[in-house]
């Protein structure tokens, strides 16, 4: 029985040891990687100056009109994961996105991700550039800063468009940042990666832009930005609820068509255009990310009906 004891407890002790290895192994190899690849993320647009720290911002495209694009939430690489949608616009467009702090090339800021915060930042990279009338186009929680940002900037904001766009009473909470942050610092996120590359969603791009798009999202993934972002979804929400957009305001919507997840996706952006003089809903076969698949009927609808109104 003493022999078999032993015999046990060695046993234990190994499983211990290969599992301190393992882990101990994932976590190095992560440290390691993730301070080779700084060096291998290829640089990409410009840098402004915005409350003493920089704000990455790409602009592609000489047209006599200005699209401001906006990120959904948690974004890794804005300027990479527009890329289909940008070159469908930039034939006629002047595109500038913009990459708030915590995002893509940016800088980390310490200021909490209020709604408030976050469209101020924006505006002033902007006023940076001396772009002072455009288009403004969001995704996702883009919706939400976009609909406070019209109605701060109304003599600037020509017209706004959503891509599957957020609405203030859309049901959210307080995301669940610390799984995801201890999957990041352990190195196991890295690890899921490598078994699964479609964890890291990417637009159909060339293996270059994939691989820039992965090596952001890993720098990026949890950051304290988009940590404090996530922890103040519900309280965003909450701020816009009493703003509308204005009526002479052209707004459009590009819809997933029969979304899955949230009931009466459709007829809450028609609500939101019901007293706009110029209010369109079009709706298009995709997932959330219809920038991805559907760049080419966004753009062409956007010409269309920006020249409507002329």
């Amino acid at each position: 029985m003493k022999k078999v004891f032993k015999f046990m407890l060695k046993a234990v002790a190994v499983i211990v040891l290969l599992i301190v290895i393992f882990l101990a192994t994932v976590y190095v190899v992560n440290v390691v990687a993730s301070k080779s690849e700084q060096s291998k993320i290829q640089p990409y647009g410009q840098s402004v100056v915005v409350d003493g720290k920089k704000m990455n911002v790409m602009i592609q495209g000489e047209g006599k009109q200005t699209i401001v694009l906006l990120p959904g939430f948690g974004t890794a690489s804005p300027a990479l994961d527009f890329k289909p949608l940008i070159e469908q616009l930039s034939a006629d467009y002047k595109v500038v996105v913009v990459e708030p702090f915590g995002y893509g090339l940016s800088d980390i800021t310490d200021k909490p991700r209020t709604v408030d915060n976050i469209t101020n930042e924006i505006h002033e990279a902007l006023q940076q550039l001396k772009i002072n009338k455009y288009i403004l186009m969001g995704h996702s929680i883009s919706g939400i800063y976009g609909l406070d940002y019209v109605n701060k900037y109304p003599n600037e904001v020509t017209a706004f468009a959503g891509i599957d766009s957020s609405f203030p009473t859309q049901p959210t909470e307080v995301m669940d940042t610390e799984s995801v942050s201890l999957l990041q610092k352990s190195g196991f996120y890295r690890l899921l990666v490598k078994l699964n590359p479609s964890q890291i969603m990417t637009p159909d791009v060339d293996d270059n832009t994939k691989q820039q798009i992965k090596m952001i999202t890993l720098k990026n993934l949890m950051n304290p930005d988009i940590v404090s972002e996530a922890q103040l979804l519900p309280t965003n929400f909450k701020a816009v609820q009493g703003l509308q957009f204005p009526k002479n305001l052209p707004v459009i919507f590009f819809l997933v068509q029969n979304d899955p997840d949230i009931k009466n996706w459709t007829t809450q952006h028609e609500e939101q255009i019901k007293n706009s003089l110029h209010g369109k809903v079009v709706l298009l076969d995709g997932t959330h990310y219809l920038h991805y698949t559907q760049s080419k009927a966004i753009a062409d609808d956007l010409r269309s009906f920006m020249n409507s109104i002329k």
